[in-house]
């Protein structure tokens, strides 16, 4: 099945895409950095750098970490978060739409082969 991978590239030098999504929504989902960077086969380093990136883009927190330890602790997404998450699904779906009788042309042409 033919897909459409969409990254938006943002000035100053920053960008976002299914990676950093899928990040958010498993932040979302999970309530934690740590168990969403396991449930997408990131490591925490990896996704606490990829949230610092985005806070730095957006200038302000994409997700709010409460520090804590075996019991505490915790993430959820900040209403920018949560704006950025939402955005990118609208440009997602209207992309998708607005290509979608390219992609099937083109894999109509590679189904003749």
């Amino acid at each position: 099945m033919p897909s459409l991978s969409l990254r938006i590239n943002l000035d100053p030098g920053g960008r976002i895409g299914p990676g950093k999504i899928a990040l958010l929504d498993a932040i979302r989902e999970t309530g934690s950095i740590s168990a969403a960077a396991r449930s997408i086969d990131m490591s925490y380093k990896r996704a606490w750098d990829l949230v610092e990136e985005m806070n730095i883009l957006f200038g302000r927190p994409v997700v709010a970490a409460k520090t804590g330890g075996r019991k505490g602790g915790g993430a959820a997404l900040t209403e920018m978060g949560e704006a950025v998450v939402t955005r990118f699904r609208a440009i997602e779906k209207d992309a998708r739409a607005a290509v979608a009788p390219h992609i099937d042309a083109l894999q109509a042409e590679v189904a003749r082969r």
